[in-house]
């Protein structure tokens, strides 16, 4: 025996919202591996910077070699200007020139801030930090404890 049951024609108005749910959850989720993306890509640039900038003061020390320990202290927040461009420089003042440059490089990180220091007798620890997260952090810590917000790149040069 036949029997002549209806048969369904089309897409039911369900079927159609859990189609276009599922599709809108795909489109978050690429939405947001995209953002993930480009913070990662923005933090990676920011480390390449650093570490131009790092290995450019560590060049213009190893120019200026015979004034190596007089390097120890330079902090990028408190340079003061030289200009050794326009006008002949002891190699004294071109410790001061070269910490200028060195700031104004460090200006294009966030919160950046470049120290050198002398953690022992013929040795230099060149240290840039910038605020990778953008959470207005400043200091002069860096590492990965949370209550330290800095990004830190450290070259060490020894005499």
């Amino acid at each position: 025996m036949y029997l002549n049951l209806p048969r369904q024609r089309g897409v039911s108005l369900i079927e159609s919202m859990i189609a276009l749910l599922v599709i809108s959850i795909g489109l978050l989720g690429i939405a947001s591996l995209q953002i993930t993306a480009m913070k990662l890509n923005t933090s990676a640039l920011r480390q390449s910077q650093s570490v131009w900038i790092a290995y450019d003061i560590a060049d213009r020390i190893r120019a200026n070699h015979s004034q190596f320990a007089n390097y120890a202290g330079i902090d990028t927040n408190n340079t003061s200007p030289q200009d050794c461009m326009t006008s002949a420089c002891t190699t004294a003042q071109l410790i001061t020139a070269d910490a200028q440059d060195w700031a104004t490089q460090i200006q294009n990180l966030p919160a950046g801030r470049g120290l050198i220091t002398s953690p022992a007798a013929s040795q230099l620890l060149i240290r840039v930090m910038w605020d990778d997260d953008g959470t207005g952090a400043t200091g002069t810590a860096c590492g990965t404890d949370p209550a330290v917000d800095l990004t830190c790149f450290t070259v060490t040069m020894v005499q």
